[in-house]
């Protein structure tokens, strides 16, 4: 049985987690065996997840201590895995949506994104979410849009006017 300053040491780094942490995401584990959760947390770590496995009771003492993850209580129950994001909020949901494809394990329950609760049916809304980079992509892209047509009109104008030119040139040659 862990220790009053082991619990504490847990309840310090869940804190440190909740802090640092852009997105939240709690699953339920349970059912799985020892070889499925090694792979669900290879494929976390694959996606710069960091994924762990708490007593719920230390996580709601680190997220009273956090503040606002209230809306996370109600969830803190059962078997709970717990997945931290900084960067590709949506990162966590396509990994359990991808990995609980098949055997519907680990279950999604909740999760708290920049302060807003997204719960167990909106998974597929989650997954889809587009990372940061994919963003910024879409909106350099938008950006760039409008200037290529402007180049792209500009050379396509600069060659009809060198090709009239040239015609002149050709004619007056000739005359």
């Amino acid at each position: 049985m862990p220790t009053l300053t082991e619990k504490k040491a847990v309840v310090e780094e869940i804190s440190q987690f909740l802090n640092e942490s852009s997105a939240v995401y709690i699953t339920n584990y349970k059912g799985m065996s020892v070889s499925e959760i090694n792979e669900l947390r290879s494929r976390f770590r694959e996606s710069s997840v960091d994924f762990k496995v708490y007593k719920n009771t230390l996580v709601k003492r680190a997220m009273e201590k956090a503040g606002g993850f209230d809306d996370l209580y109600p969830y803190l129950d059962n078997q709970n895995g717990f997945a931290f994001v900084t960067e590709n909020l949506g990162a966590p949901a396509k990994v359990i949506k991808t990995f609980s494809k098949d055997s519907g394990k680990p279950e999604f329950r909740a999760a708290v994104i920049e302060g807003d609760l997204f719960g167990e049916n909106q998974l597929d809304s989650l997954a889809s979410m587009k990372s940061k980079e994919e963003v910024i992509g879409d909106i350099v892209g938008l950006l760039l849009s409008p200037v290529s047509t402007i180049v792209r009109g500009l050379q396509a104008q600069g060659s009809n006017i060198a090709g009239a030119i040239k015609t002149i040139a050709d004619k007056g040659e000739n005359s």
